[in-house]
């Protein structure tokens, strides 16, 4: 994925989360509404996760150096993660608080100005469809026809699954605090507020659980996808002068940073120029079936039954 496409929804995320957070803080001041401080807080959380994808994608950018050879792309993954636990800390966990703290204290209490609340949440709604439009239109460019779910699974770079999701989250409790406002602005029972407060307390706890499982796999590293390493394994088995291909393991350490290390077995009358010009041409071809593949080692070895079947029993 480009990092652009993924730049341009965070920010276009941030801008609008900055806005709606706001608006939601000043519209609970005048209404008293529970749901109204969850989705504040909601948004507020939501601006400082953009503000961290944002960070790591510069800190991703900095020059490998002796300490971290291959580079610094693995930062996107670290504050993608610390965005789930964010989102779970100050958002999920506190409109379950407020919630119950609502229903504890409040009940059988309406909200004032209800009209107030319902207004600011639907100009919410309308901001935030913008920002997941923005998200689902870059993602489109990028997920080669995979189902959403799929492309959130199976995604190399942190951002744009992190937005669809958080903005995802964010319209449908935009919609729950609106049916718990409605509600207490009909029957005059705060119930329905405390309700809806801990339903988006819920939701963004789900959320955050998704984020944190797929970041924590990519932290931990995460190998070629399928037709990656499909691509990989036919250009090497392809070239004329190598007999076999002995393993194969790939690392994803960064979103557009495939490291590719293989083992081969080459004819055996080359001269140890034609080796080192075969690992040259089998290297281009690689990168040009897989780009993102920037870092390939390929070692020359003789091929021996024994150690390629253990190679193939190792295999993820």
């Amino acid at each position: 994925m480009s990092t652009s496409g993924g730049t341009k929804a965070v920010v276009a995320a941030l801008v609008a989360n900055l806005g709606i957070a706001v608006s939601k803080f000043v519209a609970f001041l005048f209404t008293g509404s529970a749901s109204m401080l969850a989705e504040s807080i909601h948004s507020l959380a939501d601006s400082g996760n953009q503000g961290l994808l944002l960070f790591g994608g510069r800190q991703a950018k900095r020059a490998a150096d002796e300490e971290h050879p291959f580079g610094y792309g693995r930062s996107r993954y670290f504050y993608a993660f610390v965005v789930a636990v964010v989102l779970f800390t100050l958002g999920s966990l506190f409109a379950l608080f407020e919630g119950y703290e609502k229903l504890r204290h409040d009940e059988g209490h309406g909200i004032e100005k209800p009209g107030v609340a319902i207004g600011v949440l639907v100009v919410a709604i309308v901001l935030e469809s913008f920002s997941f439009r923005t998200a689902i239109v870059e993602a489109n460019h990028v997920r080669r026809g995979e189902g959403w779910f799929a492309f959130i699974r199976h995604s190399k770079s942190p951002e744009l699954p992190v937005i669809l999701l958080e903005d995802f989250g964010a319209l449908v409790g935009l919609v729950l605090a609106l049916i718990g406002v409605v509600l207490t602005a009909i029957t005059g029972d705060g119930v329905f507020d405390a309700l809806g407060t801990m339903s988006i307390g819920v939701l963004l706890g789900i959320i955050a659980v998704i984020l944190a499982v797929e970041m924590r796999s990519l932290l931990i590293g995460e190998g070629a996808n399928p037709r990656e390493r499909v691509q990989v394994e036919r250009m090497l088995v392809d070239h004329p002068e190598i007999d076999a291909l002995i393993h194969l393991k790939t690392l994803y350490i960064g979103p557009e940073e495939l490291l590719v290390a293989a083992k081969v077995s080459m004819i055996a009358s080359l001269s140890f120029n034609d080796v080192a010009r075969v690992i040259n041409e089998a290297e281009v071809s690689i990168r040009d079936a897989v780009p993102t593949a920037r870092i390939i080692y390929i070692e020359p070895d003789v091929c021996r039954p024994d150690a390629a079947a253990g190679a193939e029993s190792a295999r993820p």
